[in-house]
């Protein structure tokens, strides 16, 4: 057990055993177990309800300390806020905290339908949800977003993707297979039998540079963010930040939401047809990329928002790229709580 996924550091969180899992890659994980944080509470007919899938190495706790809060958009005074998070990332069942044949390398293939199968099944089942009044979610978040509003298009009232497409591009999946070798080329990762993540040292740093390299963008570059958020050369940043964020992480965690990143794709329920599988949606939609987002660009989210019925382009404009979703630009956040706030209002389809 890697002691970097505690409550201690990552919550308040409920852990909910939703039963066995089927997954689509043909096995079944004997039971699922979801971390669950909630803020806010149901109201009498629970149509109150907004539902939070987390990123690539995000935890509930992140999207509570950069998104929730009273007078926000999501404000759990008028919403019941449930941030679910994902299978694979060190809270929910993963390589880290599930023993048997499935502890560590042999942790099942999961992909972004799994993760919204299990949700849907813990939102009807454990809370009696029978439609969301928004999902919304960032990087990943947003892969998961896209496959609710098609999958359960008379569920989801509003959808709100942030940083993400609903299929994955040729350039990203290249990218992230490079992250993923920059882990498993480590000599001590072992093929995944590594004695403790901190063995793995190397690896996790060369994933953390670069990350540093694509999350944020040139001009965060060109223009010396990191000053701005507190550090004085642009080593002391990738030192202090980058690589003090990733360093504690579990490998296999990280693979295993890498692979499931790498294979977002909503079309795979239309036989690859991505503008049949985007018309599916019913939910009042709106498509928020980042604008100087190398990972998740602003062309190829325009590209799928024209194919969405009821949607809206509302890109967010940082400099600090797809990072700019650890809340790191202000601006960007007033932004984003404005066209949250405008979604919410807005009739559902």
């Amino acid at each position: 057990m890697n002691s970097y996924y505690t409550e201690e550091n990552h919550g308040p969180f409920e852990l909910i055993n939703i039963g066995p899992l089927p997954l689509e890659e043909g096995s079944c994980m004997p039971e699922c177990l979801l971390a669950v944080a909630v803020h806010g509470a149901l109201n009498a007919d629970k149509s109150n309800a907004i539902l939070v899938p987390t990123w690539y190495s995000g935890t509930s706790k992140a999207m509570e300390q950069i998104y929730i809060g009273e007078g926000r958009a999501l404000d759990p005074s008028k919403y019941c806020i449930i941030v679910v998070n994902q299978i694979g990332n060190g809270l929910s069942s993963s390589a880290s905290n599930t023993g048997g044949s499935l502890a560590g390398p042999g942790f099942a293939n999961v992909r972004i339908g799994d993760d919204v199968s299990a949700q849907h099944t813990l939102l009807t089942e454990y809370f009696g949800i029978e439609s969301l009044a928004l999902v919304v979610g960032g990087s990943m978040g947003a892969q998961q977003t896209y496959e609710w509003a098609v999958r359960y298009p008379d569920f989801v009232k509003r959808a709100a993707a942030i940083a993400g497409t609903a299929r994955n591009s040729e350039h990203d999946f290249l990218f992230t297979e490079i992250l993923i070798e920059a882990i498993t080329t480590d000599p001590a990762f072992q093929a995944g039998l590594y004695r403790s993540s901190s063995a793995v040292a190397a690896g996790l740093e060369r994933h953390a540079k670069l990350w540093t390299l694509m999350g944020w963008s040139p001009e965060f570059f060109r223009t010396g963010r990191h000053k701005a958020l507190g550090f004085e050369s642009m080593q002391m940043f990738v030192d202090g930040f980058m690589k003090r964020y990733f360093a504690p992480m579990d490998p296999n965690n990280l693979l295993t939401m890498a692979w499931k990143w790498q294979r977002g794709d909503v079309s795979r329920h239309t036989g690859g047809d991505l503008a049949k599988a985007l018309g599916r949606i019913k939910a009042k939609t709106y498509v928020m990329p980042i604008s100087h987002d190398q990972f998740f660009t602003v062309d190829d989210c325009l590209s799928e928002q024209k194919m969405i019925p009821n949607s809206e382009f509302r890109p967010l404009r940082s400099i600090d790229g797809h990072l700019g979703l650890f809340g790191t630009d202000a601006q960007m956040l007033d932004q984003l709580d404005a066209h949250l706030a405008e979604l919410l209002s807005s009739p559902a389809y």
